[in-house]
């Protein structure tokens, strides 16, 4: 069992048939965005159950009708308690959102360029010569056992782990998403337009997504494939990308 193969086996780093959760978090954003999702969740449940048995006890119950009906004290409940739960979901949210707008220093930075339909990338950062590469969809009577079936691309996005990532979003042609759900990334790729996104991976493993933007007829051919690894990998991955040039 290869390295990728063992990833996904430990971590939902890849779809699954009949999924329904996240995939998990290989960044601190993503980790947050499913804390807050899990808690939101948890405060509509309980709604949910308290008004729908409220309202059942009206049905069955005169008593209980007649204080629903009109009264200043259950006016003064049913909006004073709303707002106070809007509050405690606002301002999470708000935080949530500005730490994910927030680009720190990085300390590699990449170009990310959406094609009809493929990606291509530059690693702009690096000081001999930028590796500019594209990114194609492998066919699937060329996958291999283990691979994801309209997922695998013959190049993928080589970052070290523990490091703070930009990358840049453009289109080529038309408007693109570049998409990755465990590490908490989505942005869409405008023409004549940059748009920015960063990350920091915490462990090693191959994370996958899609581009989040219907773009055409081959919409769904153009995967994205981001590998993190450690420091020497990535110094290795580096160096045989500029032997090839």
């Amino acid at each position: 069992m290869n390295f990728i193969n063992l990833s996904l086996c430990v971590y939902k780093d890849g779809v699954e048939p009949n999924q329904l959760s996240f995939q998990d978090g290989a960044s601190a954003i993503t980790e947050q965005l499913i804390f807050f999702h899990d808690d939101v969740m948890f405060i509509l449940v309980v709604i949910l159950v308290l008004v729908g048995w409220v309202m059942l006890t009206s049905f069955t119950n005169k008593h209980y009708y007649k204080y629903l009906v009109e009264g200043t004290t259950i006016e003064i409940i049913w909006t004073i308690i709303p707002a106070i739960i809007l509050i405690l979901i606002a301002f999470p949210s708000l935080q949530l959102l500005y730490s994910m707008d927030e680009v720190v220093d990085p300390s590699l930075t990449i170009k990310a360029i959406g094609h009809q339909w493929y990606w291509s990338y530059e690693y702009s950062d690096i000081e001999d010569e930028p590796i500019e590469f594209d990114s194609y969809m492998i066919p699937t009577s060329d996958l291999e056992e283990g691979d994801l079936r309209l997922l695998e691309v013959d190049n993928r996005v080589v970052v070290p782990v523990n490091t703070q990532v930009r990358v840049v979003i453009t289109g080529a042609d038309v408007i693109h998403c570049f998409t990755v759900p465990s590490l908490g990334v989505k942005a869409d790729a405008v023409p004549g337009r940059l748009n920015q996104v960063s990350f920091l991976i915490k462990r090693p493993g191959v994370y996958y997504g899609q581009c989040s933007e219907i773009c055409g007829s081959d919409h769904s051919f153009m995967p994205i494939v981001v590998e993190g690894v450690s420091q020497e990998k990535f110094i290795n991955w580096v160096a045989s990308k500029e032997e090839e040039l």
